[in-house]
């Protein structure tokens, strides 16, 4: 009986009741003991959903060239301390034809470059021995699909085609830079170029080049011209185009289309996958900010641990007086703990609402997507619960600790 009467004397109501007296009677000390809460969970809320809103856009807006381009290109040996390089094997003249079989594979095309010697290349043929030596564009051979492999864009005439390979005919393509370079702005009346004494019809001027912008500075010839005139031996590298999400298909089929016997002598550049570039960025900007985040919680803690255990000093009288009025150590001790946690949530509620509206807002003012797992706002709150029940621990047990007596008469 007398154990139901003190069960009836503080009930759990009673306990909530005192709790809530003890936080509401100093609102200015309140408000300074959340604030540590409120910044630590802001702080975790607001770096995951800005981690994931961005990691988001960086999908959305994923490089559509880098996303759809596979280059493949000969392993190479040697090449240490100096020593020369050598290619471990050759990409066969219709290695685009071959991997056009594959699913996935949009356009392909070869391009190496030319080794035409000590020779000028020039607009007009004539020899000035007192100019300077102009500096000559570099010159590159290229199958003739090339151009849509690396989303080129003719601005005048046209891109040779196979045909022109195949017969060796002295036509070339000017890059836009190299163009300008050496004076040829029209194509209609069918311009030349000079590699040496060589003459060498402009047939049409490219722009874009977004995978090979190198190829903007170049001198272009089909690649059966340039092994018919400066014996050209082998390709440098297949440029491929694909559809979007077939680059891991594509980067384990291509080399055995290549080469069956030996696929592993080919080296293959394939876009990542993006939902491994999302958790890629996701992961290097919660490892930055979380640990700010961390480190604003154990503030926010340690604030709640310090209000708490100076509340308890300043209390000690009203302890003294309830445990003489009956109330037990476990009363006195669930009281504080019930007061740490409701600080806490209330600190983590106000945290992850302020998040919350910060991720929004941020989006909003880059017109982005927000992306935010209620889950993680939700935690957040529940989470400054958990650090007040660990901040008031302490407190909480200081404060059951004290005799009636000594609190009474005033002593610790």
């Amino acid at each position: 009986m007398e154990r139901g009467a003190r069960r009836d004397r503080f009930s759990a109501r009673d306990l909530v009741a005192e709790a809530a007296h003890g936080i509401g009677a100093r609102p200015g000390r309140l408000v300074l003991t959340i604030l540590g809460t409120v910044l630590g969970i802001g702080s975790v809320v607001v770096t995951v959903g800005l981690a994931q809103t961005a990691a988001g856009q960086i999908g959305a807006q994923f490089d559509a060239v880098s996303a759809t381009q596979v280059s493949v290109a000969p392993k190479t040996s040697g090449g240490s301390m100096g020593g020369t390089t050598r290619a471990l094997t050759r990409l066969p003249w219709d290695a685009p034809e071959r991997v056009l079989r594959l699913n996935g594979v949009e356009e392909a095309g070869l391009v190496a470059s030319v080794a035409i010697g000590d020779v000028d290349i020039t607009a007009v043929p004539v020899n000035d021995p007192s100019a300077a030596r102009p500096t000559s564009p570099q010159v590159l051979a290229t199958s003739g699909h090339l151009l849509e492999a690396v989303r080129g864009e003719v601005t005048a005439g046209r891109y040779f085609d196979d045909g022109h390979g195949e017969r060796g005919d002295r036509v070339v393509v000017l890059g836009e830079r190299a163009a300008e370079k050496l004076g040829v702005t029209r194509v209609e009346s069918q311009p030349s170029i000079f590699i040496g004494e060589d003459s060498y019809t402009v047939i049409g001027i490219v722009s874009g080049m977004a995978r090979r912008a190198d190829m903007l500075d170049a001198v272009i010839m089909p690649m059966g011209t340039a092994r018919a005139d400066f014996d050209l031996a082998r390709a440098d590298e297949l440029q491929i185009r694909i559809a979007t999400g077939a680059g891991p298909l594509v980067k384990q089929q291509a080399p055995v289309a290549l080469d069956p016997n030996a696929p592993e002598n080919f080296t293959v550049k394939a876009p990542p996958n993006r939902s491994e570039l999302r958790q890629n960025v996701q992961a290097d900007v919660n490892a930055i900010f979380l640990a700010l985040g961390g480190v604003a919680l154990l503030v926010g803690g340690l604030g709640i641990a310090n209000v708490t255990l100076l509340s308890v000093m300043e209390r000690r009288g009203e302890i003294g007086l309830r445990r003489a009025l009956g109330a037990t150590r476990r009363d006195i001790a669930g009281q504080f703990v019930v007061e740490s946690v409701v600080i806490g949530l209330l600190g983590g509620l106000i945290g992850a609402a302020i998040g919350v509206f910060v991720v929004v807002g941020v989006s909003a003012a880059k017109d982005w997507t927000a992306i935010l797992d209620l889950r993680i706002a939700l935690g957040s709150a529940l989470l400054g619960g958990v650090i007040g029940l660990v901040a008031g621990t302490y407190p909480a047990l200081k404060a059951a600790a004290i005799e009636p007596i000594t609190a009474l008469r005033g002593g610790i």
